[in-house]
């Protein structure tokens, strides 16, 4: 709870003053790899909403686009130019061709599902993209599960506790 608290602080004064574009630019840099704080920018801005400080609709939607875009710039960074990165460097985060190899079967016959639910998870979020252009995964079955996973993502992380918040509110004011 801490840690979110002091999240949301570093975030409030970038939310009060440049609303829904703050959102959209930290939301696009986490998914193209930034390690910024996308899941308690969600919940923060649920808070606000709920607060009456941000449009809740606003600011989802473009934490919807952000997740998507940055997602998308990812996958064409490693579409034009992260397989042969990959193969140089890969050693030294244990990725050799052989795995980058079996990596790619994967992604063939599970990417969809890997892209989707990669959003929940910090560093695969951040990775996603990157790595299924690499991998050349087609890029329309990307776009549908980059858009199905950020959808589910924001919905999850930003419209969650704004249903919840005042439940939250009464367990932590006890």
């Amino acid at each position: 709870m801490h840690l979110v608290q002091n999240s949301v602080a570093l975030i409030e004064p970038y939310i009060a003053a440049y609303g829904s574009l703050a959102v959209f630019v930290i939301i696009y840099f986490e998914s193209l790899g930034a390690p910024l704080p996308g899941e308690s920018l969600l919940v923060a801005i649920s808070v606000f909403a709920a607060r009456g400080h941000i449009d809740l609709a606003h600011a989802l939607t473009a934490a919807f686009f952000g997740a998507i875009l940055g997602d998308s710039t990812g996958y064409l960074i490693g579409r034009f130019g992260g397989r042969p990165l990959l193969l140089r460097f890969g050693s030294y985060i244990a990725l050799t061709a052989e795995r980058l190899l079996k990596l790619e079967m994967v992604f063939r016959s599970k990417g969809i599902w890997i892209v989707m639910s990669a959003r929940f998870f910090a560093v695969l979020r951040q990775l996603n993209g990157l790595v299924a252009g690499s991998v050349a995964m087609p890029w329309l079955h990307f776009l549908f599960a980059n858009i199905i996973g950020a959808a589910a993502w924001v919905l999850v992380w930003g419209l969650g506790p704004y249903l919840a918040v005042d439940t939250f509110e009464a367990i932590f004011r006890r």
